[in-house]
Parts: C-alpha cells; structure tokens; sequence
C-alpha cells in the first residue's frame, strides 16, 4: 500500500460528510428485501457498502448507482435458486457479514461467506449458538469460511446484550420474514443501543415494525418489507475527524448532520464539549465547532467504540488526564485499534498508555513530526492525519488507501479544509 506524508495545517470551512455507512447498509438490505423498486440518496460507494451490495446482487437483487442514488429493485430476491450454493463474499465488512448471516438463513439459501483482512477473525459465534437450533446447519471452524443451509424458524432467541449490536441488527433484520412471531431475549445489559434503535426505525421506514420488550423484541411473523425512497443521514462517526481538527487549533461547519440521529456516534458532540471545544448547532443539521481551552475528560466508550482514535488523538494535545475505557471490543477490528493508537502517537511523543479496556492519555503541548503505522485500519490512517494539526513537523501515515473502507473522499475533503498532504508510493 501507499503511504501519505500529512504536513501540519490549521483546518477550518465547510465540509459535507459522507452519508451514514451504518444507515446505508440497512436501508440497502430492507430495499433489497422489498420485492419492489426502491430509491436509497446519497450513497457513497465506500468498500464496505460496496460489499452489501455485491451481498445484495449475489441473493438476487437489481442494484444500479447513477450518481449518488442507488436503485434496488428486490423483485427476483425472493425467487432465488435455493439448489445453488452461492458465495457471499463481505470483504472487510463486520456489518455486511454479520447482518446478512441471518437474512441468508430467513430465505433458505445455502451459502458460503467468505471476508478478508481480518474479518475472518472476527467472532461469529453467538450465531453459532443460536441459528443450528433453529433450522440453520452451521458449518465454520470459528470463523470465515462459513457453510450455512437450511431455512430459519422462529422461536425465541437468546443473546447477549453485551455483544456487537451487529448480532442483533442481523437478526432483526431477518425474523419477521419468518412464518410465526419470534423473541429476541437479552441475557446480559444491552450495549449500542443507538444503532439498535437506527435498525428498527430504519425497518419501521420500510413498513416492518418490532415492538420494545424489558428484555429484547418480540417480532410479529409474516411481515413484508415495501419499497420506498429513502434518504441516508450524514455519518457521525466520520465527522468525528474533523471535530478533532477543529478542536485542536481550527474551526469546521459540517454539514449534513441529523441532530436526532439514532447513530450512537453522535455522542462525540457531548464529549467534545467536555474536552472545552465550542460547538455551535443549527437546526438544519450543521454544526460549528472551533477551538477552545482543552482539558482532558473521562470517557466510557462501550457504546462508541468507533470514536475511540478521534478522541485519543485529542486527548493527547489537552491539558491534564483523560482515561478511555469500555473499548475492549476495538481489540478484534480491523486491527487492535488500542494497540495501533497507542504506538502511533507514543512515535510522535505523546504520554499515552493501554488498559485491558481503553487508554490513559496526559496531554501534551505538542506532537513531533515522525512516521507512524496505519494498521490498514481506516481509523487509525484518518485519526493521524488530523493529529497533525498539532504537530512540529510532517507526520508519514502507512496503509493510506484502507480509508476506501468507509470515507474514500477523506484527504480530498481534508484538502478543501486547507490541509496538505503527498502520496508515497510503495
């Protein structure tokens, strides 16, 4: 992979972020379910979303991009040739791969999923526990490759609360297309709820409702999702980078931001704020945010693990202690994400270690300039880059094109704000 070598900049205008990746591959799924033609605006083709679609277009749906409207038409969907073995390939997509297990499973298909990078490292086993009772042969060595076949039943499932909300998403997803009502029953508290809540609202736009138990969901059977036009809100988790830029010496509208997002991600609001940042909102969804006198804070991030490079990379330029904790699933992303932050910005001088769960950081003045690893984890590469608009000197990032995961338009978009950057060819 390429390297890019991102010089010290003040960052400050406008940016459009890219739409919701956490939306976008919901609404591409229940349009897909639909039997019916659906228009889903914007969609940017990040190589995850790209990765639903292929998913999509594999199990018999009609998808088309012309510009930045997706067309999917579901109708061959539910008319698929269940004799034929079909591979669904998810790239490096947790959400793709774990969503679709279960709505594979809910049409009878027999399938082999397969993933890259790291994916098939990730866990998969809380369906292994659960899906072979109810109908689903079940055939993995604890990851990717996964045999499946079958069809799913209904029934009452029971899952861990404090698990990815993946698992849950994927299975409210697929369960009301089951002849006969179905339970999601919680063993354990919930974690993320907010994109649990994003997955059924979502569902609810495409005409499937669930309803809210004390311990999960029950999920009437024999429901139809219906085609629609949808539009994707803007992507939180995304904003996050700039949010750190300009909290670290500039000052960013962004726009595109639904301030009554279900993404959990908008949490990162509260918590820059806590850091001293000054955030101006307007109710048509933008938001400015500038420089202000940084102090450190004490993070729980169980329910925005996501957001943990953005603000340790802050963290690391306020004055006093902040301590990130609850972050212990970012050790099984797309690298140990803790790791990565730690050794990338203890390489630029940063006073920042690891817990089991998360990371201690004292601030510093300033970061040095240095050559640090990208981890081909698109999170850590776009954390760095905007680490250095606090640093004495140029900051060389590896692994540059694994941004193509999510935000593909990251460093033209950094550049607009007046950042510079070159690309290393390696």
């Amino acid at each position: 992979m390429n390297s890019v070598k991102v010089e010290p900049r003040r960052l400050q205008g406008t940016v459009s972020v890219p739409p919701s990746k956490s939306a976008a591959h919901r609404a591409i799924i229940c349009a897909a379910l639909s039997g019916g033609k659906s228009f889903l605006r914007p969609v940017a083709l990040s190589n995850d979303i790209s990765a639903t679609i292929a998913c999509m277009r594999e199990l018999g749906a009609s998808i088309t991009l012309d510009g930045d409207t997706l067309t999917v038409d579901g109708s061959g969907l539910l008319r698929h040739d269940n004799n034929r073995n079909i591979i669904l390939d998810c790239g490096e997509s947790g959400s793709t791969l774990r969503f679709l297990i279960p709505v594979a499973a809910s049409l009878g298909v027999t399938a082999e999923f397969i993933g890259h990078g790291r994916l098939p490292e990730r866990p998969i086993g809380v369906f292994s526990d659960c899906l072979p009772e109810k109908g689903i042969a079940f055939d993995t060595k604890g990851g990717l490759p996964l045999n499946i076949s079958g069809r799913l039943q209904s029934g009452v499932y029971r899952v861990p609360g404090n698990i990815s909300s993946q698992f849950i998403t994927g299975l409210l997803l697929a369960l009301p297309m089951l002849e006969g009502d179905s339970e999601i029953e919680l063993t354990s508290p919930l974690q993320s709820a907010g994109y649990i809540d994003m997955t059924t609202d979502i569902m609810r736009s495409f005409g499937v409702v669930t309803s809210r138990t004390p311990t999960g969901w029950k999920i009437k059977g024999s429901q139809s999702y219906s085609p629609r036009s949808f539009t994707i809100e803007g992507d939180w988790s995304q904003a996050a980078f700039f949010m750190t830029a300009a909290a670290l010496g500039g000052k960013i509208t962004i726009n595109n931001l639904d301030p009554s997002s279900f993404q959990g991600d908008k949490a990162c609001m509260e918590i820059y704020s806590r850091f001293g940042a000054v955030i101006t909102e307007d109710p048509s969804g933008s938001m400015t945010i500038e420089h202000g006198s940084l102090h450190g804070t004490d993070i729980n991030a169980e329910n925005i693990p996501d957001m943990v490079p953005a603000l340790a990379v802050t963290a690391a330029l306020c004055e006093g202690v902040t301590r990130i904790s609850g972050a212990e699933r970012l050790r099984i992303k797309e690298c140990d994400r803790l790791a990565a932050m730690s050794d990338a910005l203890s390489r630029l001088g940063a006073d920042i270690r690891e817990t089991p769960d998360g990371l201690v950081i004292k601030g510093v003045k300033t970061l040095r300039s240095g050559s640090v690893e990208g981890c081909n984890d698109h999170r850590i590469v776009m954390a760095m880059s905007v680490a250095s608009c606090r640093c004495e000197g140029s900051i060389t990032i590896s692994d540059m094109e694994s941004i193509n995961k999510s935000y593909p338009s990251f460093f033209e978009d950094l550049k607009k704000l007046g950042g510079e950057y070159n690309v290393i060819m390696g």
